[in-house]
């Protein structure tokens, strides 16, 4: 018997040598292609629709579209009834008289919010329950689970601020 060694021979080795680049070089080339497809996709902004707790913790708002706008109203009350009778409280300071008698559970406060043309901000009004006043408002995110709520008199001269926590 016999036995004979197979030598590969010279083109072989030549193609086995470029294999091992050019597989090297398809995978580098794939692998920019996602990065540079990563780099060129725009990052999520952060989104204010959903439920918020505001800063004092006694009631939660939920935003969402209405129309091409963003609009909140009340959906919880950590008290919803009033103390003295019972009853649930009601928007009793609303400038409008008409308005004095609707449950506050359920009334709007962010008002046609409009991106405003800074990143991640928008521009409408905001409807404060205590004293029944509308004032010129901004939400303005502070990344995914927080935002501030600005109520703005005088032309901007007098704002205040709360900072809400996202709860969904």
């Amino acid at each position: 018997m016999t036995f004979s060694v197979r030598t590969p021979t010279s083109v072989a080795l030549a193609c086995n040598a470029l294999a091992l680049p050019r597989a090297v070089a398809r995978s580098a080339l794939m692998i920019g292609a996602l990065l540079l497809a990563t780099l060129a996709t725009p990052a999520a902004a952060a989104d204010p629709k959903g439920t918020w707790l505001t800063e004092d913790g006694r009631s939660r708002i939920a935003i969402g579209s209405c129309g091409g706008a963003l609009c909140g109203s009340i959906s919880w009350l950590r008290e919803p009834n009033d103390p003295a009778t019972g009853k649930p409280k009601l928007d009793a300071n609303n400038a409008d008289a008409d308005k004095r008698n609707r449950p506050l559970l359920g009334v709007p406060i962010v008002l046609n919010m409009k991106p405003s043309g800074k990143p991640e901000q928008w521009a409408g009004s905001v409807y404060n329950a205590q004293d029944g006043k509308t004032y010129t408002g901004y939400i303005t995110m502070q990344g995914a689970s927080s935002l501030k709520l600005e109520g703005c008199a005088l032309g901007g001269l007098v704002c205040k601020a709360q900072t809400w926590r996202r709860i969904n």
